[in-house]
């Protein structure tokens, strides 16, 4: 016992065995959904299954928590993140054409990439390069992504020739049930309910099930089934690796390494663990640890990882050192032999937990400086496209594009860094050849 207090620092952090398991366990509930979603997300695309995609989540999730616990010390947990496993699906996969293993290829370089910034003087530079307002604009533009695809789950949202998209059938079973399911989760969550997205599956997949909307599970608990380990692989013979594809792995890069960074600050500062200058102590650990985790998780077959905002629940329960971390990878552990009770959640049944990861992310909308004309242009376009274009990566394209430019016509040109100018040229060979291969 002494150990794991001088170990994790508990005296010093003023926190003790009891309330670091409490914190684990919360953090856990508010974010084991991802253990239904992401499944959910990547199965859409042709090669992959609901199973081994479960399996890898839950290894991800595990390992990247560990040493983000064991190493790190921080009260921070990880899994595949929402909305790069949204960028996966429907843009890498189903948009571009790429395979599946190529993505998990692209991840894998990705994750690397973001290792090699991790342990390099480079990654204070490169969070510093691109302006505040931009990461908001992504950020909640992911949101608003992710929630239009849970609409489209849900039967709310569907094709329309005349206007493109339209609403869906209220007289539909399973839209009645996403709709229960969404009214379900938000009061929960409105009324504070911890692991509120977690009981709204809950609650949809029984009633699902009662009205025969959801089949029943034909078991409880087995052996995880065996995941996609190395099958990236693949990717690096099959694929076609052209320079949209780098694209590609530049944006997967991007989300990852500044929502890493982003949540790391959040729910750092929430935990006391920021330095006299505001900086985050050992954040070349934290980040070091995520970026093993996105590696990882790619080998086992599934989108990013990254750490989860849902981490500040934990924090709230007076979490502060990276015992909370174990606990919640322990509780990863234990649920990953629940596959045949859980593989019963479908799309409609999850569809409230994509909305409602939405409405947590457009959060981000309140501190974008709106009032400044040339961050309002950008950080808009940013938030319109990503949806529209069913596309994260073109969103991030047109905002790093339009920032640099409107900042040149106002004279403001002195404020923008150097890397700014280097990715807006990128983008516009980006554009040109993706015009070009059209014609």
């Amino acid at each position: 016992m002494d150990f794991i207090k001088q170990f994790f620092k508990l005296e010093e952090r003023g926190t003790n065995l009891k309330t670091e398991f409490l914190a684990g366990l919360t953090t856990f509930l508010a974010m084991a959904y991802i253990l239904f979603v992401n499944p959910n997300t990547l199965s859409v695309a042709p090669e992959l299954e609901w199973g081994p995609i479960f399996t890898a989540t839950a290894i991800a999730a595990i390992v990247g928590t560990l040493i983000m616990g064991l190493y790190a010390n921080y009260p921070v947990a990880l899994a595949p993140g929402m909305g790069m496993n949204a960028f996966f699906t429907y843009t890498v996969v189903l948009t571009l054409g790429y395979s599946a293993w190529q993505g998990f290829a692209g991840i894998v370089i990705s994750g690397i990439l973001f290792l090699l910034l991790s342990i390099s003087g480079l990654r204070k530079r490169i969070i510093n390069a691109i302006p505040k307002n931009l990461k908001l604009a992504i950020g909640a533009g992911i949101g608003f992504f992710i929630a239009f695809i849970g609409l489209q789950n849900a039967g709310l949202i569907v094709d329309n020739p005349a206007t493109l998209v339209g609403l869906g059938d209220l007289s539909d079973p399973g839209v009645l049930l996403a709709v229960f399911g969404l009214l379900a989760t938000v009061l929960l969550y409105v009324l504070k309910v911890r692991g509120a997205i977690l009981y709204g599956i809950i609650i949809t997949s029984i009633v699902g099930i009662i009205f025969g909307l959801v089949g029943l599970p034909t078991g409880v608990v087995s052996a995880p089934p065996a995941p996609y380990f190395f099958e990236f692989t693949k990717g690096f013979t099959d694929g076609t690796w052209d320079f949209q594809f780098f694209i590609v792995i530049f944006a997967l890069l991007f989300i990852d390494f500044f929502d890493t960074a982003g949540t790391l600050v959040t729910v750092g500062h929430a935990a006391g663990l920021l330095d006299e200058t505001g900086e985050l102590k050992d954040n070349g650990k934290a980040l070091l640890a995520d970026s093993t985790a996105t590696i990882v998780g790619a080998v086992a077959g599934t989108s990013s990882t990254t750490s989860y905002i849902e981490s500040l629940a934990g924090v709230e329960v007076g979490g502060r050192t990276g015992l909370a971390s174990v606990f919640t990878a322990f509780f990863f552990l234990v649920f990953m032999f629940f596959s045949p009770l859980l593989s019963v959640v479908t799309g409609q049944v999850t569809a409230a937990a994509l909305i409602m990861v939405g409405v947590l992310m457009a959060t981000q909308l309140k501190d974008i400086e709106w009032d400044d004309s040339v961050v309002a242009v950008s950080a808009f376009l940013v938030i319109l496209v990503m949806p529209l274009t069913y596309s994260i990566a073109e969103g991030i394209a047109v905002g790093f594009l339009f920032y640099p430019l409107t900042m040149l016509v106002s004279r403001r040109h002195k404020e923008v860094s150097l890397e700014m100018w280097v990715l807006a040229v990128v983008f516009v060979v980006y554009f040109v050849i993706k015009a070009a291969t059209a014609l």
